[in-house]
């Protein structure tokens, strides 16, 4: 008995003690620590640091200014679920084929996902100012005022989701591709010798077995959205005006780092934090719950 137990100790030590380890440290310690903060006003230039318990929280329910930016982020979030799940699954059924010309589309397709996202948002800062390559396509076309992509309040957060909805379809495709291959050919088949037309294979047959993909990609798209930061600071800076396009990281990042209010900006973060792991576990519950029914 005390061999087995020693050697499910040394098992442990040896496999689950590094991983444990690293996820104590790099995730559940940064989370307790921001929470601790939260219940503070710690500010590093403008000491002592006051208990000033869930103060925080309750000033955040009163500011304008963080209940525009979970406006903000609410709506980029239900752009970027949709779009690239919906053109995703579209791409995905027209590039599931064989052949050399395929294969480098899917790469094409592919390759914004994985440039960094710096360098995506300086593209699209060129392609959407008001003299770029949009706008000179748009008047070349008869359009005498193009819109302000960028400059302009009521474009700014609709063109912010464009580019990470471009940026992610690219995801959407590659996991669609993969449920793709998991359809049998056998049923498709059968299906259309007894006389089932392309939509209604697509209904009855390909939908239903692209139910994990679905998952994986609307609760992947809803994170990254939710958590948008960089895309905002490089792009739009928050305007144009006054929180146009401010998100709650790009908020909670201004708070913490600009601003110094540390323990306020904790208070946004595990705010966020909570919203995201409920709204993913929602939806990752509605959307398993499909599959199984499936």
């Amino acid at each position: 008995m005390r061999g087995v137990l020693r050697q499910r100790l040394w098992h442990f030590l040896s496999f689950g003690a590094p991983g444990i380890t690293v996820y104590v440290c790099f995730v559940l310690a940064p989370i307790v620590l921001s929470f601790g903060y939260s219940l503070t006003n710690y500010n590093p230039f403008n000491p002592p640091t006051r208990f000033v318990g869930l103060r925080n929280y309750r000033m955040l329910f009163q500011d304008s200014e963080f209940l525009l930016s979970l406006r903000v982020t609410t709506i980029l979030t239900v752009i970027v679920v949709i779009v690239p799940n919906v053109l995703g699954l579209a791409i995905a059924l027209l590039l599931d084929r064989r052949g050399w010309f395929y294969n480098a589309l899917r790469t094409v397709f592919f390759t914004p996902v994985v440039l960094s996202t710096v360098v995506v948002s300086i593209i699209w800062i060129r392609l959407m100012a008001d003299d770029g390559l949009i706008n000179q396509a748009l008047r070349g076309i008869g359009v005498a005022s193009p819109p302000g992509w960028l400059s302009d309040p009521s474009y700014a957060l609709y063109s912010l989701a464009i580019v990470l909805s471009w940026q992610m379809l690219g995801f959407c495709v590659v996991v669609y591709l993969a449920g793709l291959q998991g359809v049998p050919n056998e049923l498709q088949e059968a299906a259309a010798i007894d006389g089932a037309g392309p939509l209604e294979r697509f209904r009855h047959i390909t939908w239903p077995m692209l139910a994990p993909a679905l998952t994986i990609n609307t609760v992947v798209m809803l994170i990254s959205a939710f958590k948008v930061f960089d895309h905002v600071q490089v792009i739009t800076k928050g305007g144009p005006g006054t929180g146009t396009t401010a998100t709650v990281a790009y908020n909670v990042i201004q708070t913490g780092f600009v601003a110094n209010r540390q323990g306020y900006a904790s208070a946004m973060a595990i705010v966020m934090l909570v919203i995201i792991a409920t709204a993913s576990g929602i939806a990752l519950k509605i959307l398993q719950r499909r599959e199984v029914q499936l």
